[in-house]
């Protein structure tokens, strides 16, 4: 398999069945698989993903490990050679994955990457979580291209270029399963928030590369504005 798409949900039956149409619409291949990783819901989650969502692989977690664990759990039983670690509350495009491939594909020394990331409710303007590839500041304090602070800016193609970040977000984060697995993957101390750019640190600490590829466009919902 050379890509798999997991999503992690925690009783997120509305949510998956408003924005899994556009992972699965988006994400056709033989050698792409799209997965539902499910912390242990106590809603009608695995039913209606069993119902509506036939061709979606369902992993299923005996409880709720949150964020960090719930990836590192659902990526032990998975076989990609390249993952995605996709929200659930995220609106794919047509062809969003092949860029992320190709460039993974012919630069060994990226470990990870993200794209481009726009808010799903003002779509012309980026989203706070990942805009367009995030950074740190000499005091630690973490920002995007695209958003600093609580400032968003509308994307007008000021970010269009492909250039190495100090982290990748969370919500839509593509990266090599070995790298993954050899970085120890996220930290389950974490619980949510934060964990991506600790792992961002310890690959890049390795000597691996995480950049931007703003030719792919995902909408995320999130939880700022």
């Amino acid at each position: 398999m050379k890509v798999a798409v997991v999503i992690l949900n925690w009783n997120g039956c509305d949510m998956l069945r408003t924005f899994l149409p556009s992972v699965v619409r988006y994400s056709e291949g033989e050698e792409i698989e799209v997965c539902v990783a499910d912390n242990g819901s106590t809603d009608a989650s695995v039913d209606m993903l069993q119902k509506e969502f036939p061709s979606v692989r369902n992993i299923l977690l005996e409880q709720n490990h949150g964020f960090a664990d719930g990836y590192n759990w659902a990526l032990q039983q998975v076989e990609a050679e390249y993952v995605v670690l996709l929200n659930s509350d995220v609106e794919v495009t047509e062809r969003w994955l092949e860029p992320m491939i190709d460039y993974l594909d012919n630069h060994p020394e990226v470990a990870a990457c993200q794209p481009k990331i726009r808010s799903q409710r003002q779509k012309e303007y980026f989203e706070y979580a990942g805009a367009a590839g995030g950074f740190i500041d000499r005091y630690g304090y973490p920002f995007c291209r695209g958003r600093i602070m609580n400032i968003v800016e509308k994307d007008k193609g000021q970010y269009d270029t492909v250039i190495p970040v100090f982290w990748a977000t969370g919500a839509a984060l593509f990266i090599r399963r070995a790298d993954y697995l050899e970085a120890g993957g996220l930290d389950g101390r974490f619980f949510a928030h934060m964990e991506e750019i600790d792992l961002c640190w310890r690959l890049r600490s390795r000597g691996r590369e995480i950049v931007c590829i703003p030719q792919s466009v995902v909408y995320h919902v999130g939880g700022q504005h």
